[in-house]
């Protein structure tokens, strides 16, 4: 059996790594761990809205793709840790793109029997915004989803 869990280096995926690498050690299954490098907008601030493109230029910082891999290696690394902490060796991959759709391709063309991934728990609102990694996982992917609160 093989197993994929997907983080962000939020608590949530903590715990998914956790329970994955216990059902991974159930199942004597192997565990690899994903990071999928999606570039973010970050907004640098202030509570008004932006009045124009140059007030946008102004606050919206956009991640760089060699900052996403750096941040993305150092989660994995960091995972893989955790992971072999519980006595279950790990691997790791960075992807690249949006998680929601990477890691359901991966899942399904490397063929492995189950995904794990964190819920953060956002509001109702936020989650309409901003969309749910674990809700889009479970929507899209062709093999089992185990989602960790």
């Amino acid at each position: 059996m093989k197993f994929l869990v997907a983080i962000d280096g939020s608590e949530e995926s903590d715990r998914a790594i956790d329970h994955a690498a216990e059902m991974a050690e159930a199942a004597d299954a192997s565990l690899t761990i994903v990071n999928s490098v999606d570039p973010d907008v970050y907004d640098t601030g202030g509570s008004e809205p932006v009045a124009g493109l140059s007030g946008a230029e102004r606050r919206l910082v956009v991640e760089s793709v060699a900052d996403a891999e750096e941040r993305g290696d150092r989660l994995l690394e960091d995972a893989v840790e955790r992971a072999r902490e519980t006595g279950v060796d790990a691997a790791s991959e960075l992807l690249y793109g949006n998680p929601v759709e990477t890691i359901p391709d991966v899942a399904a063309t490397d063929d492995y029997d189950g995904v794990f991934v964190g819920h953060r728990g956002l509001s109702d609102e936020h989650e309409r915004v901003l969309g749910s990694v674990a809700k889009g996982l479970v929507e899209r992917s062709t093999v089992p989803v185990t989602v960790v609160r």
